[in-house]
């Protein structure tokens, strides 16, 4: 009996790509890149399929985060954070089959592009305060939605999290540790929607190699960087994720 696995060689030409870039997304520059992974591999399969055959993916991608990480993260940061991203799962489970992937994917596009916009166009001054508590509430609710449909959570939080003013290693570990509750949080109701059928999962397993290594390069790149180019490195991230997102909005 031969277990059922996609053997388009098309698929794995993204799907491999997408698999390394949310390693070092996940580990190495928060989630900016890592949002990119979906995108990329509804070239080739559906959005819903993309993210169903990423699950076990990001499971050991998680773990190996926080493990590298357990030191590093801003404990009063994710206990204020995760329950509205916990919530934001429950919003995304409930209304699942009533929007649109494009439509989710348009949205998030466009406040990632606004985002990126005013930061740039904007840059904080040294005595220019967070946002506001309630903002960070919305924006990890909006995280976790974004996050169930599309494995897209990055852009959101990131926007409540990088005006901090956290280090690379502090940033990097807070971000493993509210994803790894967030995604550990996606797989009952994601087998509850029939999303995990043995071909995803199968298919899943193939690309299972792949997150150590993309987790390895993650964690060594933010180790040894500057904290400016960081950051230089996460915008081009949330730029390309943005634009991304669109072309499949609107596409």
């Amino acid at each position: 009996m031969t277990l059922p696995l996609i053997t388009d060689w098309a698929f794995y030409a993204v799907a491999v790509p997408a698999v390394l870039l949310l390693g070092i997304g996940k580990s190495g520059f928060g989630a900016g890149f890592g949002s990119l992974a979906v995108p990329m591999m509804a070239l080739a399969v559906t959005v819903p399929q993309a993210a169903a055959i990423l699950m076990p993916v990001l499971l050991v991608m998680d773990l190996l985060g926080i493990a590298a990480f357990r030191k590093d993260f801003d404990r009063a940061l994710l206990k204020f954070v995760l329950p509205w991203g916990l919530l934001g799962i429950a919003i995304g489970t409930l209304s699942f089959q009533l929007l649109r992937v494009q439509w989710v994917a348009g949205i998030v596009g466009v406040f990632t592009l606004l985002f990126l916009a005013q930061r740039l166009l904007f840059p904080p001054r040294p005595d220019s305060r967070p946002a506001p508590r309630p903002v960070g509430a919305l924006l990890a609710v909006t995280s976790g939605f974004t996050s169930f449909v599309a494995h897209a959570g990055g852009p959101p939080i990131n926007a409540y999290v990088i005006p901090l003013g956290l280090s690379p290693l502090r940033f990097t570990g807070t971000m493993a540790f509210f994803f790894f509750a967030v995604n550990l949080a996606k797989w009952v109701p994601y087998a509850w929607l029939g999303l995990l059928d043995w071909r995803n999962l199968t298919t899943s397993l193939v690309l299972l190699p792949l997150a150590p290594l993309g987790v390895w390069l993650g964690v060594r790149i933010a180790r040894r960087i500057d904290q400016q180019l960081f950051y230089r490195f996460i915008y081009v991230g949330m730029l390309l994720t943005g634009l991304k997102l669109l072309w499949d909005a609107f596409a």
